[in-house]
């Protein structure tokens, strides 16, 4: 593969790194509006849960767009 292709890879990947950060950002948030309104304790309980679950979704998300970069930087190299 070409050089141009890895550079357009590191940029798009850079950019779903940012949309995944917002995205976890904008949960994180809409959980913690539903633990506020929430009237019982089971149901405050539940979304406390459900918010660490989809905040660990997201941080393994991140973790593999992170690894995605560093390959392409490496193929990168290999290419010059």
């Amino acid at each position: 593969m070409s050089k141009e292709f890895y550079r357009k890879k590191i940029i798009d990947l850079r950019a779903k790194l940012e949309r995944e950060k917002d995205a976890k950002k904008r949960d994180n948030e809409r959980y913690a509006d539903y633990v506020k309104r929430a009237t019982t304790t089971d149901r405050k309980a539940y979304y406390r849960k459900e918010k660490v679950t989809h905040a660990a979704s997201h941080d393994r998300q991140i973790e593999y767009i992170k690894r995605e970069i560093e390959r392409a930087k490496e193929s990168l190299k290999r290419e010059k």
